[in-house]
């Protein structure tokens, strides 16, 4: 039986939600019909992963693997609540054990694994635990010779879990590295915000990297570039715009065109393969 559908039935029913750009309010399912997209501005709403593979995986298609997979608490870590407590609320909150969702699906009728990474789960960030479960879905596109698509959201590297946290990057791009030896493709699909160690490493690691309009995309946030370099930024800078004109991203795609051309894209690249 299949986890998830296809964008009929949203997370909650009977809410109005307000456009945190215009502050128009619509209501929800309406909402979910129109991609989760401010129908007054155009605004992208940050949707969750459930959210996100409904209207990006075929209807019925998606079969959710690792999903037992959580992570621990290595240093004992404590803020302002401690790591354990935080862990227990994104879980509660999101009904997902980590920051990522890995699952078997097809998109436009092309076989793929597909990562979801849900910014809800404490940021989206990367601790132990998301790293294993991306190295996971590596490895399960190549056992079954299909391509890989992982969609990114967060807010980098999880500072709870410390240098754990950031040999994530680097296990993760060795992992993809054994990917492109097999000539199997992987795709990179950058939502708002893609920041930190998953913007440094295997977010910009795509044969193909792609965008949503005015994604946030960078390793330091604006605020803190120019406090460092002490002068003004330009505009638009560190969105999906200006990385497009830089060429450190390949296109640009409307959601609701999302999995169209990933799906052309996996079908340009399985070819590619049956002819190497």
């Amino acid at each position: 039986m299949a986890l998830f559908g296809k964008r009929k039935k949203p997370d909650e029913e009977n809410k109005w939600v307000k456009c945190k750009k215009c502050g128009s309010t619509s209501y929800i399912e309406d909402l979910a019909d129109n991609y989760w997209i401010c129908p007054n501005c155009g605004n992208y709403f940050r949707i969750s992963a459930k959210n996100r593979i409904s209207i990006t995986a075929d209807r019925d298609s998606f079969k959710e693997f690792d999903k037992k997979i959580t992570t621990k608490d290595p240093l004992n870590f404590k803020d302002l609540k401690p790591y354990k407590d935080r862990l227990k609320d994104a879980i509660k909150k999101t009904h997902n054990k980590e920051a990522v969702v890995n699952g078997v699906c097809t998109i436009d009728g092309e076989p793929c694994v597909l990562s979801v990474m849900d910014f809800s789960f404490l940021g989206g960030s990367m601790g132990y635990a998301t790293g294993e479960k991306l190295i996971h879905a590596v490895e399960k596109a190549m056992r079954m010779k299909i391509g890989l698509v992982i969609i990114s959201a967060s807010g980098g590297a999880r500072m709870q879990e410390g240098i754990l946290s950031l040999m994530q990057m680097e296990r993760i791009s060795a992992a993809l590295y054994k990917l492109s030896e097999k000539h199997l493709p992987y795709i990179s699909v950058l939502t708002d915000p893609t920041t930190g160690g998953v913007a440094a490493s295997f977010s910009m690691l795509g044969d193909v990297i792609i965008a949503e309009p005015n994604a946030l995309i960078g390793f330091a946030g604006p605020r803190v570039i120019e406090q460092t370099i002490g002068r003004g930024l330009p505009e638009g800078f560190q969105r999906s715009e200006f990385l497009l004109e830089k060429g450190i991203i390949d296109l640009i795609v409307e959601r609701k065109d999302l999995p169209k051309t990933i799906g052309n894209f996996l079908r340009y690249f399985g070819e590619y393969t049956k002819n190497d």
